[in-house]
C-alpha cells in the first residue's frame, strides 16, 4: 500500500519512486517546472534478482574486493537503438518505462554490490585465519542525466544539471540510511578510453558496507590533521591553493576549482566548498545552485582542450557515514583524466599501478593554465 502522505510530500519536492518489473527501485526527479512522471507500468519479464557476489578480505592489505562474475554478462556498448537506458518508446522495452522524464536513479541490473543489504565485519589482526567469503551486501545505483542519448553533463542545460545535483543529494541522503551502509560513493566514467559500457549520458552510486581504502586514508589524515590543529585539512589546503593562485582555475561565491599542488594525473581538478559540509545531504539550497554550474562547466573547459570529447573519472568524496570522520572530512570533486595529448592517453604501469607513486609529465601550473584559458 502507498503512504499518500509520503507520495505527496515527494510530488512536492519533484521526485517520485517507482518499481520495475524485477522489483528494483526507480526514483525520477523532474526540472522545475515539469510534471514527474506518474503513470508507469514495467511489463517486461524479467529474471527474477539473484543473490549478491562474494566480498573476499585480501589479508594482506585489509582491502575488501568484490567478486561479481554475473558482471560478465552485462549489456556492452549497444547502438543507440538497443540502448537500456533510453526511454521506452514504440514498443521497444527499456530499462525506464516511460517516454517522458528528466532525470532518473535506479538499482542497477548487474550490481557489484547488493541487492541484500546488511553489516560485515572486518576479522582482526592476528584472528583465525579463514578464506569464507561474506554476501557482498550494499547497493548500485545507476543515474541517468537526460532522456537524449548523445551529449554529456557538460552539455546539460542550467536547470537539468541543477537537477541530477537534487538527485545525488537526494540518495546520498536516501542510501546513507539503509542497513549497513557505511560510505556512498558518487561518480561518473565518461569515455570508451576509461572503459565505459554504455555511450548514454549517465553516472553511478556505489554505497559500501564498508569504508574503501582510499576514502579510509583520507579521512584518517583529516583526523590526525584535526586533533592537532582543530581545523579541517581539506579547508586549510584551499586557503592556501587561494593564497598561491597558480593553480586556481575558477572561483564561485560557495565553491572554488583548482589543479592540486601534487597533481597525479596529467589532467587533474578538485572542486571544494568553501564551507565545511560532509556530503551532498547537507549542502544548503544556494551552494547547490552554485555547484550545479561550476561542474558543468569545470566539463566543459576538459573538453575545451582538445577537438575531440576528453574521458575523464568524476569521483565525488564524501565522509564517511558511521565514524567521527564526518567533522573533518570535506565533500569534495576529484575530476581526473589520462589524457596527456590529443593523441596520448597516460597509462599506469609499475611504478604507478604496483606501488601507488605516480609520476606527472605535466606542471600542475601548466594545467591550471591551460583550463583557465577555455572560453566557455
Amino acid at each position: 500500500m502507498v503512504d499518500e502522505n509520503f507520495e505527496a510530500k515527494a510530488l512536492a519536492d519533484h521526485w517520485i519512486s517507482h518499481r520495475l518489473a524485477d522489483g528494483r527501485e526507480s526514483v525520477f526527479f523532474a526540472d522545475p517546472g515539469h510534471a514527474i512522471p506518474t503513470e508507469i507500468i514495467d511489463d517486461r519479464e524479467l529474471d527474477p534478482r539473484g543473490e549478491p557476489g562474494e566480498l573476499r578480505l585480501d589479508r594482506l592489505t585489509g582491502d575488501w574486493v568484490a567478486v561479481a562474475a554475473h558482471r560478465q554478462s552485462r549489456t556492452y556498448l549497444p547502438p543507440k537503438e538497443q540502448c537500456p537506458l533510453c526511454p521506452s518508446v514504440g514498443g521497444r522495452h527499456s530499462e525506464i518505462p516511460t517516454e517522458d522524464f528528466d532525470v532518473v536513479v535506479f538499482e542497477n541490473r548487474f550490481p557489484s554490490l547488493g541487492p541484500a543489504l546488511g553489516q560485515i565485519h572486518s576479522p582482526e589482526l592476528g584472528a583465525p585465519i579463514t578464506d569464507a567469503p561474506v554476501p557482498a551486501v550494499g547497493r548500485c545505483e545507476v543515474v541517468v542525466f537526460t532522456p537524449d542519448h548523445a551529449g554529456s553533463f557538460g552539455s546539460l542545460t542550467d536547470e537539468r544539471a541543477r537537477t541530477v545535483v537534487e538527485a545525488w543529494a537526494h540518495r546520498t541522503r536516501e542510501l546513507s540510511a539503509k542497513e549497513g551502509i557505511e560510505q556512498v560513493f558518487i561518480f561518473e566514467n565518461r569515455g570508451q578510453d576509461i572503459g565505459v559500457t554504455l555511450h548514454h549520458p549517465h553516472g553511478q552510486i556505489y554505497a559500501y558496507p564498508y569504508v574503501t581504502p582510499t576514502a579510509k586514508k583520507i579521512a584518517q589524515r583529516a583526523r590526525d590533521h584535526f586533533e592537532k590543529t582543530q581545523t579541517a585539512l581539506l579547508g586549510e589546503i584551499l586557503e592556501s591553493e587561494i593564497a598561491d593562485g597558480s593553480r586556481i582555475v575558477s572561483r564561485g561565491e560557495h565553491f572554488t576549482v583548482f589543479v592540486p599542488y601534487a597533481a597525479r594525473w596529467p589532467l587533474e581538478a578538485h572542486l571544494v566548498p568553501h564551507r565545511h559540509v560532509p556530503d551532498f545531504a547537507a549542502l544548503t539550497e544556494e551552494e547547490k545552485d552554485e555547484l550545479a554550474i561550476m561542474y558543468r562547466d569545470l566539463l566543459r573547459r576538459f573538453d575545451g582542450l582538445y577537438d575531440t570529447p576528453t574521458p575523464y573519472i568524476a569521483a565525488w568524496h564524501q565522509a564517511p557515514i558511521n565514524d567521527a570522520d564526518r567533522e573533518a572530512t570535506r565533500l569534495h570533486l576529484q575530476l581526473t583524466s589520462p589524457r596527456r595529448a590529443a593523441d596520448k592517453l597516460k597509462f599506469l604501469a609499475g611504478s604507478e599501478a604496483a606501488m601507488g607513486a605516480f609520476i606527472n609529465d605535466i606542471t600542475p601550473e601548466q594545467t591550471a593554465a591551460r583550463l583557465r584559458e577555455v572560453s566557455l
